[in-house]
C-alpha cells in the first residue's frame, strides 16, 4: 500500500509536476523506506549488498543500547540527587530521562536533515544518509540538560562547516558529531565544563574526568560503576557494557575496523600503565579506559570510515595516537578533562597523511623488490 501511494505521488515531483523543486526530497524519503532501484546488473562490477543506507542503519543499531541506557540513567541522576530515587519505579526513572533526551533527538535530526535537503535541492543533489548516524550521535555526546537551540546551533555548525563546504557525506575532513560538541565546548563553556555534567534541572555535579584530572582518586567511582555506567556524564558515554555491546554489533558486521577500535584501547592503555608506573598520576589504566567518552570514542567516533585512516597499516597507527593524545591530554592539560574529541578531531586532520605515507612506503618497497628480481 506504501508503495502503490509512492507511485501514485512521484509524478508529481518529477521535472514538470506541481512540485519538481522538492524533487531530491521525495528521492531522500523514497530510498529511505526502499532500496533504490540504481543497481548493477550486467557487465564487470564489484557488487556488496552493504550499501551506504545499510552500514548507517547497522550503525543506529549498534547505538540503540547505548541510547536506551542514557535515557533511564538520565531519570537515574535526578531521583538520585532529589533523594526521591527509593519512591521511583523502573518506568517512572526511564520515562524522565525519555523526556529530556527526545527532545534532543528531534532538534538535532530537523534541524540536521532540514539544512541537508536545503542543500540537496539548491545543488541539485540526492540526499546522503550520512546524516542518519551523526543526527543519532551528537545527542548522545552531549550533556542532557543542554539547551535546545545551543544544539540547534551546534548541528547547523557541524552539518554547514563540518560536512557541506567540503562537498557532503564522504567528502568532510572532520567527525560532524564531534565538531558538534567542539563547538559546544568551546563556544559555551559555561554549559559544557569539563568539571560540571548537568543531570538534571539546576543540579550538577563533578564527573570522575574532573576529579581524575586533579588526581583525586579517592573520589572516582569504583571500576564496577564504571562499566556499567549508573554515574553522571554524558547521555550515551556512561554504560561500557552497552558501548561493548554495540562493538560487537559493528565487528561482526564490519562496519568498523577492529584495528582502529582496538589500536586506540592499546594505545591509550598502555601510555596510561606507564604513567602510572612512573607516579605522574593515580588513575589506573582500568580507570582511564572506563572513563568519559574514551570507549565510545574509540568504538563509534575514531573508526568513522570517511574521518580515519583507510590503510590497514594506517589504521593502527592512527587509532594508537589517538589513544595515546587522548591520555596525554587528560593527565597533563586539566582545562580539558576528556582530552578524547581533541584527540580523534586532531587525527581526523592528519589521517590523509598517515595514509599516503603508509602507500608511498608500500610503493617504495614494491620497487625495490622489483629491482632485486631484475637483478636476479
Amino acid at each position: 500500500m506504501l508503495k502503490n501511494f509512492l507511485n501514485n505521488i512521484k509524478p508529481k515531483f518529477e521535472k514538470g509536476g506541481r512540485f519538481s523543486f522538492l524533487h531530491f526530497t521525495f528521492e531522500a524519503f523514497e530510498s529511505f523506506l526502499y532500496v533504490p532501484g540504481k543497481v548493477t546488473s550486467q557487465g564487470a562490477h564489484i557488487r556488496d549488498p552493504l550499501d551506504m543506507k545499510r552500514a548507517m542503519s547497522m550503525v543506529i543499531i549498534a547505538l540503540v543500547p547505548c541510547a536506551l541506557f542514557g535515557m533511564y540513567n538520565v531519570g537515574y541522576q535526578h531521583f538520585s540527587v532529589k533523594g526521591l530515587l527509593a519512591e521511583q519505579g523502573f518506568w517512572d526513572i526511564f520515562i524522565f530521562g525519555l523526556s529530556k533526551i527526545v527532545p534532543l533527538f528531534v532538534v538535532s535530526y530537523v534541524v540536521g536533515l532540514g539544512i541537508e535537503f536545503a542543500f540537496a535541492e539548491i545543488r541539485k543533489h540526492e540526499v546522503n544518509e550520512g546524516f542518519l548516524v551523526s543526527g543519532f550521535l551528537i545527542p548522545l555526546i552531549s550533556p542532557p540538560d543542554i539547551p535546545l537551540w545551543m544544539l540547534a546551533l551546534a548541528t547547523a555548525f557541524a552539518v554547514i562547516i563540518g560536512k557541506e563546504i567540503f562537498g557532503g557525506t564522504g567528502m568532510n575532513i572532520w567527525n560532524p558529531a564531534l565538531l558538534a560538541r567542539a563547538f559546544m565546548f568551546f563556544a559555551y563553556p559555561h554549559k559544557m565544563s569539563g568539571d560540571d555534567v548537568w543531570v538534571s534541572d539546576a543540579i550538577s555535579g563533578p564527573t570522575p574526568l574532573a576529579n581524575a584530572s586533579q588526581n583525586v582518586v579517592d573520589l572516582l567511582p569504583e571500576a564496577n560503576d564504571l562499566f556499567w555506567g549508573l554515574i553522571p556524564g554524558s547521555v550515551g558515554e556512561t554504560s561500557k557494557f552497552c558501548i561493548l555491546l554495540g562493538a560487537v554489533v559493528l565487528l561482526w558486521t564490519r562496519v568498523a575496523s577492529f584495528r582502529t577500535m582496538f589500536a586506540v584501547i592499546f594505545g591509550g592503555g598502555l601510555l596510561a600503565f606507564i604513567l602510572n608506573v612512573c607516579g605522574v598520576t593515580d588513575v589506573t589504566v582500568s580507570q582511564q579506559l572506563l572513563m568519559g567518552g574514551f570507549m565510545f570514542g574509540a568504538v563509534f567516533m575514531a573508526t568513522d570510515p570517511v574521518t580515519s585512516a583507510n590503510t590497514g597499516t594506517g589504521r593502527w597507527i592512527y587509532g594508537f595516537l589517538t589513544g595515546i593524545i587522548a591520555v596525554v591530554i587528560r593527565v597533563f592539560n586539566p582545562a580539558y578533562p576528556e582530552g578524547m574529541m581533541l584527540s580523534i578531531l586532531l587525527m581526523n586532520t592528519f589521517a590523509p597523511l598517515i595514509d599516503y605515507v603508509v602507500v608511498e612506503s608500500n610503493i617504495r618497497k614494491r620497487k625495490r623488490r622489483n629491482e632485486i628480481k631484475q637483478r636476479v
